[in-house]
């Protein structure tokens, strides 16, 4: 705590979707919080109006040649202004009570661990960390005494029914999916989506590259991953289920039958509400439930044929060794180039599995080990990329890119 009695906080990806939502709860409790820092990538603008906003020590910018505009926008208000990797880290290393990694990607992973380092309690978004590093992750939490609260919604609802149980008296973990926008597709349907189709998600507000996974369900493949490092439950313990409707957030089946779930209105802000305040609770805006109002809760076994994705993170997360760092950095490659219209949506899943096939590394024994595989995974999604636009261009007659 501060001087003042205020709860000091830093917000690592202020202008994503979980940073806005952050902030929105922040904005409401000023009697309760006091911002030591705000960074963001490249979205300078609305990281100088947040930072006018809400008065934090500092603020950072990712990319170095908008510092002069950054330090433009923030004249006169006292807030330090910096810019490039290096601020980004020590921004990321100023101690605080609490401290969200909300940056999306790998990108997230070196600024989240060195948050993990100075912060009472890390509140984690970044799923990235725990698939990418999960071992190295967790062992420097234990180093440094730091609390760790998940925010992703599925492992918030687990961490929330799990409180005070003993592990063996979980019997599984039941992850829901809302099963994205192409649920009821078939793969043939599937194969002409747009980029601007697979960002609309039925339910929740989420920036293009989780809007995407989502519609993949690569995302619940690396929450079972996440899961699996957060929980200390084995792999075939933890289940995914299709329940479009969002409003059960996950559950935990115990050894005497029973199953408690977490509910609630589809909306970041209660997760983040839950992490922000811990182990208290505060008040939200968001939405309550109408239980009278619902017409049904539906759920199915989701189809691992039709999304493929979902197998590969499962099949990553038994081979271990490298295979999940290479599992991500394969994916955000291939999400990238669907975005940029390079490939199809069904490329996404065939790059991911060309590089995993190619792989025989064992874990990472460092950052840098990460850091390396990443890169090296990178370079094989590209190569794949490459590979298949050459076979589209000499077979003109086929969908491109699938």
């Amino acid at each position: 705590m501060s001087e003042d009695g205020l709860k000091r906080v830093s917000v690592l990806g202020a202008t994503g979707s979980i940073g806005a939502s952050t902030l929105d709860l922040l904005a409401r409790a000023r009697d309760r919080f006091a911002i030591e820092a705000l960074t963001a990538h490249s979205q300078v603008d609305a990281l100088i109006a947040a930072a006018r906003r809400l008065k934090p020590a500092v603020a950072v910018i990712g990319r170095a040649d908008l510092y002069q505009k950054l330090k433009d926008g923030l004249q006169g208000t006292g807030i330090e202004a910096a810019a490039g990797h290096q601020a980004l880290l020590d921004a990321a290393q100023r101690p605080v009570d609490w401290a969200i990694g909300a940056i999306v990607g790998a990108a997230g992973l070196e600024p989240t661990l060195a948050a993990a380092r100075h912060a009472r309690v890390l509140a984690l978004a970044n799923k990235e960390c725990l698939v990418c590093a999960g071992a190295l992750f967790k062992d420097e939490l234990a180093r440094h005494g730091t609390d760790l609260v998940p925010v992703d919604s599925e492992h918030s609802a687990i961490f929330q029914v799990l409180a005070g149980e003993r592990p063996e008296r979980v019997e599984r973990l039941i992850l829901t999916a809302s099963g994205g926008p192409f649920r009821t597709l078939t793969r043939r349907e599937m194969e002409g989506v747009t980029p601007e189709q697979a960002v609309s998600h039925p339910k929740w507000s989420m920036g293009a590259k989780i809007s995407i996974d989502s519609a993949t369900m690569m995302n619940k493949g690396l929450e079972v991953i996440e899961a699996f490092h957060l929980f200390d439950v084995p792999p075939e313990r933890i289940d995914v289920v299709i329940h479009p409707q969002s409003v059960i957030h996950s559950m935990v089946s115990y050894c005497d039958g029973a199953v408690l779930a977490q509910m609630g209105e589809p909306d970041m802000r209660t997760p983040i509400a839950v992490a922000l305040a811990w182990p208290d609770r505060m008040p939200t805006p968001v939405k309550r439930l109408d239980f009278a109002a619902m017409a049904a809760l539906t759920f199915a076994a989701p189809d691992e044929a039709r999304f493929p994705c979902l197998a590969l993170a499962r099949a990553a997360l038994q081979g271990g060794g490298a295979l999940p760092t290479l599992l991500n950095a394969a994916n955000e490659v291939a999400v990238q180039a669907f975005l940029r219209r390079e490939i199809g949506f069904l490329a996404i899943p065939e790059i991911v599995e060309r590089v995993l096939a190619s792989a025989a590394r064992p874990a990472p024994g460092s950052i840098a080990d990460v850091l390396d595989l990443d890169a090296e995974a990178r370079r094989r999604a590209e190569a794949e990329i490459r590979g298949l636009a050459r076979t589209v261009a000499a077979a003109p007659g086929q969908s491109r890119m699938r």
